[in-house]
């Protein structure tokens, strides 16, 4: 009975968060998805209200429970769901469960096909369903698939979306800080968009910091530019920052919704003001001039070949990152040093999540 009213409740067991997987760097180099299968089945084994599926991807999305069986006719007890090719449905099937009651549900699929269901990723934002959306290969890094499944602009869809936390973490331990803050949630769902190929443990990335959203990644105090990246494009800038002459600060931005939510002074001392800001995504630029003066980004949609050579060709190896950086630095970031350097995520007042059209009395 005490189990049942928490879930009811929607408490978080004791100590739950402290099962989250943690890394250091040098620890090998493993995909985002793989990292998010470990994550989700540590918190599937202590909280049997997590339930839910794959629209028929489930090798590739890494979300198979290892502490249940697939729910049948014959074992109706199971907690993992092989929805099929049908991704509206999934998301459909997954809100009404979680307005139920005693459920957390997550559903998986690829990213590029989050457009599939989109309209249950929004309801879940407009009903305030908790509810984890995870979704894989997130990039050009996903290789031969090519363009069609090679997601370009959902990742803005999903961030300028109210009410949803879109998570693109960089490595293990944003990957359980990201897990963390969507299970703290009461009346938002998260998004998570998680890598294909793998990715290396960084040097300073931090469970706990992936709250504030964006965080400074190493110590340079006084730096002559600043990165800011999500996902697999923050190991891209540490990488080609090893290549500039330049002093150069790495901010690794898992969440914008939760940075634009914390007070102007500490993404001040984030971003500050009078230094160069260059945004680092393998997506479209839309969103990231409130926080950056350019941008490294896709303009196109992607194409079919390797992952590796996908990521050297639109720009993303570090060393084009880094001829990319330089060359604006020496170009027109003179300009732009001249009229004062400043973006809108310097001046705006704390962002809130406004639930009010969850209490209108009809």
């Amino acid at each position: 009975a005490k189990e049942i009213t928490r879930r009811v409740e929607g408490k978080l067991p004791e100590g739950w968060a402290d099962k989250l997987p943690k890394y250091k760097p040098g620890d090998k180099a493993v995909a985002t998805r793989s990292l998010s299968g470990k994550a989700l089945n540590a918190l599937a084994n202590i909280m049997p209200e997590l339930v839910g599926g794959s629209a028929d991807l489930t090798p590739s999305n890494k979300t198979a429970l290892a502490c249940t069986v697939d729910y049948q006719k014959a074992t109706p007890h199971g907690r993992y769901m092989r929805f099929g090719v049908r991704e509206h449905g999934m998301g459909a099937i997954a809100n009404g469960m979680q307005a139920y009651g005693g459920i957390v549900p997550f559903t998986a699929t690829f990213l590029t096909f989050i457009e599939y269901m989109f309209p249950a990723v929004r309801l879940a934002a407009l009903s305030g369903h908790k509810h984890l959306f995870i979704m894989t290969h997130d990039s050009i890094g996903v290789g031969e698939d090519g363009p069609t499944h090679q997601p370009v602009e959902q990742v803005n869809l999903v961030r300028c979306t109210p009410n949803v936390l879109m998570f693109r973490p960089a490595d293990g331990n944003e990957v359980s800080g990201s897990y963390k803050v969507a299970m703290e949630q009461e009346f938002t769902p998260s998004v998570f968009a998680l890598s294909r190929q793998n990715l290396p443990q960084l040097e300073g990335t931090s469970i706990e910091a992936v709250a504030k959203g964006a965080y400074v990644l190493n110590d340079e105090k006084e730096p002559e530019v600043i990165f800011v990246a999500t996902g697999s494009e923050v190991s891209g800038c540490v990488a080609a920052a090893k290549e500039m002459k330049q002093k150069v600060r790495i901010v690794s931005m898992p969440c914008a919704k939760l940075f634009d939510e914390q007070p102007v002074e500490y993404r001040r001392e984030v971003l500050p003001f009078k230094v160069p800001i260059i945004a680092v995504e393998a997506a479209a630029a839309a969103g990231w001039y409130k926080y950056a003066h350019t941008t490294i980004s896709m303009k196109t949609f992607g194409a079919s070949g390797k992952g590796s050579d996908c990521i050297d060709y639109f720009g993303f190896s570090p060393k084009k990152i880094a001829a990319a950086a330089t060359a604006w630095l020496e170009g027109t970031g003179k300009a732009y040093a001249a009229q004062g350097l400043s973006v809108a995520a310097q001046f705006e007042p704390a962002s809130k999540r406004d639930m009010h059209y969850m209490h209108y009395e009809h």
